[in-house]
């Protein structure tokens, strides 16, 4: 492994504590204004780990996980296809999917179960970092609704 690489690696592990170790917010609560603006976040119910994500607007990613429309609320979205087994590559477009009385109960109820989960989060400002350490939490936590899958 190159030495650079592991070097930033090495450092993943500290930070990792950190987010798992963060008091939650849950509830549709907007985080207060003075938190950073970069970072890793984390949504869990109780000690199962659902999704990690990397963001540069903290505050605002977490409201729109669970509020707004399909753009607007990816997790949200994310948990109304596996609701609705709508996995598959190339299939219903999201303007499709919203159309759809079943998928569109389906992620009101996701927006609602994403407002309740636990939120956590660690300050990352350096992308490298931020992209290593979604991935590694990803992994430690099992966080079974992410992937890595190219669109």
């Amino acid at each position: 492994m190159h030495p650079r690489f592991a070097a930033l690696a090495d450092t993943l592990h500290s930070s990792f504590v950190k987010l798992t170790e963060c008091p939650p917010h849950t509830g549709r609560v907007r985080l207060t204004i003075g938190m950073p603006n970069c970072g890793v976040y984390l949504f869990s119910e109780g000690n199962d780990h659902l999704y990690v994500g990397r963001t540069d607007r903290l505050r605002h990613r977490h409201k729109e996980h669970w509020s707004g429309k399909a753009n607007d609320a990816p997790f949200a979205f994310k948990l109304a296809r596996h609701a609705t087994d709508n996995l598959l590559k190339g299939g219903p477009t999201r303007k499709a999917l919203e159309a759809d009385p079943i998928f569109a109960a389906a992620f009101i109820k996701a927006k609602e179960r994403v407002s309740n989960m636990q939120f956590r989060w660690v300050e990352e400002a350096d992308p490298n970092r931020q992209c290593l350490l979604e991935i590694y939490a990803t992994v430690v936590l099992d966080a079974r609704y992410n992937d890595f899958i190219n669109h």
